[in-house]
């Protein structure tokens, strides 16, 4: 009769530890799967949070919550100068302050917090980084200076008219839809007194435009072939606003979406370009703005 042999089991002493760990491992794994991972679009809304805290509580006071001024600090939303500065500019200035205008150094918030802060003003200005131009920049250009007839009116790289205002940089604080509807919509929220108004002298001369100044005693009327008119009240009949803007108010029907498309990245490009910082001709490196 054989004599019974002992098998050594697998699961003897020595090799428990091994097939425990082998049995352990899926029901890690799984944990660390299990485990919450933060999103990252979560993360960067807390950082934005975290920066708009921030700048409410350190630059607010002095240049608004909307970084457009206040007292004791200018505009830093809208003024080309703080605009068209890289991040990493502005990065440096929040670093090292501007003892002279009074800005203190916020170099101890370190450099991480200080790039956030610039990210929010960025917002702020109405520019991201990440925001794609709608459409085509050339045709945009053409546009402007051809079927629009935008430059008849206004200026842009020191080429166009001066009847309105001059938007090299004003697309650096808006988006693209904003942008769109001020173009296809110029009378939405218009102040009366900002917007067209026709004067009649007492000879009956008539003049219509835009007030750019007035007095207890005169008015300064612009009309738009960008002749300004110095007029004594006293030899005015009748002043009648409009109460609409002397900008078309037909171009989303004489425009296709694709050309308001062109025409926004045109602005969008100009404000963003480098080139902004001089008129659009030919300069040398050594030539003052």
């Amino acid at each position: 009769m054989p004599k019974y042999r002992k098998m050594s089991s697998p699961f003897s002493r020595q090799a428990f530890p091994t097939v425990f760990w082998l049995l352990a491992t899926p029901a890690i794994v799984l944990s660390a799967q299990n485990k919450p991972v933060a999103n990252s679009s979560e993360t960067n809304a807390a950082r934005r949070t975290e920066a708009k805290t921030t700048f409410e509580s350190i630059c607010a006071s002095c240049h608004g919550l909307d970084a457009r001024g206040a007292e004791r600090g200018p505009d830093i939303a809208s003024r080309l100068e703080v605009v068209r500065k890289t991040d990493a500019e502005l990065v440096k200035i929040l670093a090292d302050g501007r003892a002279a205008q009074g800005m203190p150094s916020f170099a101890s918030y370190g450099r991480g917090k200080l790039s956030a802060l610039v990210a929010y003003l960025r917002m702020l200005q109405g520019r991201s980084k990440e925001t794609a131009l709608p459409g085509d920049t050339v045709r945009g250009r053409a546009l402007f200076f051809g079927k629009a007839k935008c430059a008849q009116c206004h200026m842009v790289g020191g080429q166009g008219g001066f009847f309105a205002q001059d938007l090299t940089g004003f697309a650096a604080r808006l988006g693209a839809d904003e942008i769109r509807s001020v173009i296809v919509n110029p009378n939405k929220d218009l102040d009366p007194r900002r917007g067209l108004v026709t004067v009649i002298l007492a000879d009956s001369t008539a003049f219509s435009g835009i007030v750019r100044n007035e007095d207890n005693f005169s008015l300064q009327l612009q009309t738009p072939d960008g002749v300004f008119h110095l007029l004594n009240k006293m030899d005015i009949q009748s002043l009648t606003y409009a109460g609409r803007s002397p900008m078309p108010s037909d171009y989303g029907a004489t425009l296709s979406s694709a050309e308001l498309n062109d025409l926004v990245s045109y602005l969008l490009r100009v404000s963003r370009s480098e080139k902004t910082r001089k008129p659009e001709k030919h300069f040398k490196d050594n030539d003052e703005e």
